[in-house]
């Protein structure tokens, strides 16, 4: 069976094997794929010249790619010949400042008289009193009487020592350290040219081993590397080129010869991650050494040096290359090491391309989705998920920081349809299976219900302080223009009604002490009805926070007995009525509550009808119904169906949804209401909004 623990067991040891056996070749085939690493690496930055040069001067493919190999070998001749050269010249150099490294290492060898200076000299008149101590015990151990000498060779205390000499090195053997970079050099050329001229043959052949069905598939994996790694050297170049005029700038103006040297070197080795800078660094630290009196210059560029490489190392690198490339700071500084072990120094500068071919293959092909999870710079779990595996570890702290951060950069409804809602998606699911107890759901619903209470007033405080407009989501911002500026307190817990129906409606464990309602509000235009439990109470409170910071005057009810529930939106008095539930959502009650509201409705219009025939205004029963089923992915026609036996009803699935039908609704309300039908008005939803 596929799902049984012993195929799965057998698919692991499978990956592993491969794994294995792909390191190998990779290692024992070095000679071979090292080469070819670095020409598709070539030909990834030479391809655009070959192809100007077919396009402009109509010149053949070959005669294009040789022009720009030789082009860019030359290139690379010349700068190694230049650098070269200026390296002899400040060897050359060295004899002037002889006197200057003279005086300083007799200074670092002169004792002084600081506390460490004497130091040393205690320890080195002790250690030579000990020395004349052990000279005289040795002497007095030995016997008078001379002991003949023998031979060496002749006892095994006296052994004759015996040293094997090779044969001197010829011609040929000293040459053999330099046969290998020059095999790889022309197979690195050979290798780049023919890619070069093949490269769209080489395409094709991939895409023909990937399949026909995997054709689009291979084509964006193909285009993402190749982009990927483009914006990599593109970024690398102009980081490490402005690093080399940084460093030249501060030797020019600390007075080092050759900065223009020093800074081009220290441009070219960044190539060469980690390795490179502390190479760049060593010469013009031993030529401060020599050329300046003191230590001070080369203190200073040595800081240069640090404080330049901690910064592009640690914040800038990281930042601009794994935003780019998509890969982790910890997948860089891995791959480095890995590739290193590998192939060696050469290895260390393919590290990153070949890192992120990797990770472009894992986020392309299912099967190696664990390569983009491991190396890749996107979360490994969504933030929902986080906040909810935190709640679910009673860590209160780190589930609030998360939300703040959310905070920082989005607004209030947007985390709470994004992180809060969703992740109590997940509660409930999980209560539904029986994978929570009471004590970790009484600890989710509490510390959630004060982490909103929290973000409510803080945001309601930082609007009033600011004097802003209420925050309306922007497919309701014109249908709210009309609502007042006027920002209303939120619901206080303090002033409950004294009706003892409405301060045992809701249990402890399910519904905290921050969301218990306040009595009426005169003027009220929402009222938010949980359909079901705790969890439904929770969005309760946090849709009655944003439809107060959008200038709508709302009130949250607790969970309570259906008739006490019509009873008490008949005391509010409001424009619309929200049924607040999360899936799955209890549709049997909520079809029970939506049943009763309309025949409350119905007795309030008859009752309205005949005392407005008395002279008197009606405003009983005139509200409208939204039902709110948070987070809700399934047919939202059946599920209105399910409510009112009716789909003419909307269903909001977010927030912020529900702000913007409130905001519409409320804004195009009639100052005088008008007169009541027998039945209740069922919401569509309007033009232009999100569902």
């Amino acid at each position: 069976m596929n799902g049984s623990p012993t195929a799965r067991l057998l698919t692991q040891l499978w990956f592993v094997t491969i794994a294995v056996l792909a390191v190998a070749v990779l290692y024992l085939a070095k000679v071979l794929l090292l080469p070819l690493g670095i020409a598709i690496l070539f030909a990834f930055l030479l391809a655009p010249v070959v192809a100007l040069l077919e396009q402009r001067l109509r010149l053949p493919r070959p005669a294009a790619a040789l022009i720009v190999i030789f082009g860019f070998s030359a290139i690379l001749l010349a700068a190694t010949w230049t650098l070269f050269t200026q390296l002899v010249s400040v060897a050359d150099d060295l004899p002037t400042y002889r006197d200057n490294i003279t005086a300083k290492f007799e200074a670092l060898h002169r004792p002084s008289n600081s506390a460490i200076g004497r130091v040393q000299a205690e320890l080195e008149k002790v250690s030579d009193e000990l020395g004349i101590v052990n000279a005289t015990a040795t002497a007095a151990l030995q016997s008078p009487k001379k002991v003949q000498q023998k031979p060496i060779g002749t006892t095994p205390e006296h052994p004759l020592q015996v040293r094997e000499v090779g044969r001197p090195t010829g011609r040929l053997d000293q040459l053999g350290g330099i046969v290998a970079p020059l095999t790889t050099a022309f197979l690195t050329i050979v290798f780049t040219f023919f890619v070069l001229l093949q490269r769209e043959d080489l395409r094709n052949r991939l895409i023909r081993l990937s399949g026909d069905r995997n054709l689009t598939l291979m084509t964006q994996a193909m285009r993402d590397a190749s982009q990927r790694i483009s914006r990599y050297f593109l970024l690398q170049v102009a980081v490490n080129t402005v690093f080399g005029i940084i460093v030249a700038t501060v030797l020019y103006f600390v007075g080092l010869p050759h900065p223009v040297l020093f800074g081009a070197l220290a441009a070219l080795c960044r190539f060469v991650p980690y390795v490179g800078v502390p190479v760049a660094a060593a010469t013009p630290l031993l030529l401060s050494i020599a050329v300046f009196h003191g230590w001070e210059h080369t203190v200073l560029i040595a800081g240069v040096f640090t404080l330049l490489e901690l910064v592009t190392g640690n914040y800038l690198e990281p930042h601009i290359y794994g935003r780019h490339t998509g890969l982790s700071s910890l997948a860089v500084l891995i791959a480095a090491a890995f590739w290193t072990l590998i192939w060696g120094p050469v290895g260390l500068i393919l590290s990153v391309p070949l890192t992120v071919c990797l990770v472009v293959m894992g986020s392309h092909v299912p099967s190696l989705e664990f390569l983009a999870v491991l190396l890749g710079d996107q979360p490994a779990i969504p933030t929902f998920t986080c906040f909810y595996q935190r709640l679910i570890a009673h860590d209160e702290r780190e589930a609030t920081d998360l939300l703040m951060k959310c905070l920082s950069s989005e607004s209030l409804v947007s985390v709470y349809d994004s992180v809060l809602i969703p992740a109590l998606t997940l509660v409930e699911k999980d209560r539904q299976q029986g994978e929570l107890d009471d004590s970790t759901l009484a600890f989710i619903r509490n510390t959630t219900g004060e982490i909103v209470e929290e973000l409510g007033y803080r945001a309601l405080e930082e609007q009033s302080l600011s004097g802003t407009e209420p925050q309306v989501p922007n497919q309701a911002r014109t249908a709210n223009s009309a609502i007042s500026a006027s920002l209303p307190s939120f619901p206080s817990s303090a002033n409950v009604t004294s009706k003892a129906s409405d301060a045992n409606s809701a249990s402890p464990a399910s519904v905290p002490k921050s969301l218990v309602p306040a009595p009426s509000i005169p003027g009220t235009k929402a009222v938010v009805v949980p359909v079901r439990d705790g969890a439904d109470a929770l969005v309760s409170n946090m849709l009655t926070q944003v439809l107060t910071l959008a200038g709508i005057n709302a009130v949250s009810l607790p969970v309570r007995a259906i008739h006490e529930t019509v009873e008490a939106i008949d005391r509010q008095k409001p424009s619309i009525v929200f049924f607040s539930g999360m899936p799955p959502v209890a549709m049997a009650r909520a079809n029970r509550l939506y049943r009763s509201l309309r025949a409350d409705i119905r007795e309030g219009a008859s009752d309205a009808f005949s005392r407005t025939a008395a002279g008197r205004e009606a405003v009983h029963g005139n509200f409208r119904i939204v039902v709110g089923i948070w987070n809700y992915t399934d047919d939202l026609g059946r599920a209105a169906q399910m409510i009112t036996r009716s789909e003419d009803l909307h269903i909001s699935t977010s927030l912020a949804d529900a702000v913007a039908q409130a905001a519409s609704l409320t804004a195009n309300q009639p100052a005088v209401p008008e007169p009541l039908d027998a039945s209740p008005e069922l919401v569509a939803a309007p033009n232009g909004t999100a569902a």
